[in-house]
This record gives C-alpha cells, structure tokens and sequence, in this order.
C-alpha cells in the first residue's frame, strides 16, 4: 500500500495533459480549504471547479472494482470508509460554493476532459 502513488498517477498525467492542450490552466493537488490533509486533484480555482481521478480499486468502481481474498473484510471497512471520506469532501466543498467532478481512472482521458469543458462551460454562462 505504501507504494501506491498518491498523486500523478498516470490517469491523472493523461487528463492533465488532455486539459492543458485544450489551453486551460489548473492547480494540482490544491488544499481543501478546512481540511490540512485532503486534497484536489485539478482545481480551476477562478471557477471553483474541482476534479477528482479516483482509482478503480480505492474507491470502489462499481464496473472494476475487486475485493481481495486476503482480509477481505478489512478491505471492505478500508473502500467504504475511503467512499464516505469521498462523499463528505464533496458535501464540503459543495457547501463552499465548489462544484464537484469526479472521473473513474478507466474513463477515456479526452471523454473525462470533455466533461471537465462541459462543467466550465456551464459555470461561465
């Protein structure tokens, strides 16, 4: 588990790019505001858009997300626990005036930035 990348995973590499060819500009890794230790993974700050990639397996794909057998209940208790932290960010960040997109790691990176243009676009007009 220590070895498992927090950030610049390689479906968040792909959007990053996908997003910085389409000519916009983001921050990484921006501080939730209120919360030290949870972050976003692209915020538009001008627009209060923030973005999440979440892993397939970390938090619980419904179409490719696994269980190992090993402690498998300990693995359940850590994905559901992960999915509340996920759903508790959003409420507050929703409550900040942020709006909130998440991407799955195996969606097409131009499909997930097309609907990360799409939420702008809606925001400006």
């Amino acid at each position: 588990m220590s070895r498992a990348r927090r950030r610049d995973t390689a479906p968040e590499m792909e959007l990053r790019r996908r997003l910085h060819a389409r000519g916009l500009r983001y921050r990484v890794a921006l501080p939730i505001p209120g919360q030290r230790r949870r972050t976003i993974d692209i915020a538009f700050t001008r627009h209060r858009l923030a973005v999440f990639v979440d892993g397939c397996f970390w938090h619980g794909c419904p179409e490719h997300g696994t269980s190992p057998r090993a402690n498998s209940e300990w693995w359940k208790t850590k994905i559901a626990a992960n999915r509340a932290r996920d759903a508790d960010s959003d409420r507050l960040l929703r409550s900040l005036g942020w709006t909130v997109v998440r991407v799955w790691e195996h969606e097409p990176a131009d499909r997930a930035a097309d609907n990360v243009v799409e939420a702008l676009a809606a925001m400006s007009g």
